[in-house]
């Protein structure tokens, strides 16, 4: 974790010197919702509630229709855990919070930045963090991609609309084989949070200085 916090200040600091250079940098501040998710675990089952979403992001413009993205997204959550017969195992336990710190690019759709309205389309990877409040946490790999439009305004303000899916993907334990000569094969079992959410956020477009 304290080696990708490391990394994300070195890209950062890399974003601000480019935009020295060339291009432009958006300040973006993420809101969204969140859909319910099942999440299944050996002989049990938990859910991921609907929840809203909130964050921010640097986004440096590599070209007009070309991106890189650094952002921090965070919702608090209720996590419900079943056991294999159904009953709730975590009645005074269940709240708690996801985040995500991704990094990633866009590609907008269009042969004009100064266009009203332009598609774009994205991915990102990175981590996303755990956190029960009566518990611990947990650091995983994680990743998103979303697909939206970015409508453009006169001022330096402009406006993005965006339907997207989240995920972090863990090893819980190993589920084991037998063959037909004997050997015991062991596999990895994976859980995984896969949550879609609508969302937007207001962009604060900074020129750069040439």
């Amino acid at each position: 974790m304290k080696r990708f916090l490391t990394l994300a200040m070195v890209f950062t600091l890399s974003l601000s010197a480019l935009a020295q250079q060339k291009g432009s940098v958006a300040l973006n501040a993420y809101g969204g919702y969140n859909f319910r998710d099942r999440v299944n675990f050996d002989g049990f089952y938990g859910y991921i509630d609907e929840a809203f979403q909130y964050g921010g992001g640097l986004e440096y413009y590599l070209h007009s229709t070309k991106s890189l993205e650094l952002k921090y997204l965070r919702m608090d959550t209720r996590m419900p855990l079943y056991g294999p017969a159904g009953s709730k195992l975590n009645d005074d336990a269940e709240d708690g919070s996801i985040s995500y710190i991704l990094v990633g690019g866009n590609n907008y759709f269009g042969k004009s930045s100064t266009a009203k309205a332009m598609a774009f389309a994205g991915g990102d990877l990175g981590v996303g963090i755990v956190n029960m409040d009566k518990g611990g946490s947990a650091t995983k790999f994680a990743w998103d991609a979303k697909v939206g439009v970015r409508i453009n305004t006169s001022s330096a303000i402009s406006l993005k609309f965006h339907a997207y899916v989240q995920s972090i993907i863990a090893a819980v334990g190993s589920d084991f084989y037998y063959t037909w000569t004997g050997v015991v094969i062991g596999v990895p079992d994976y859980a995984s949070i896969f949550q879609f959410g609508l969302g937007g956020a207001i962009c604060f477009n900074f020129k750069s200085k040439k």
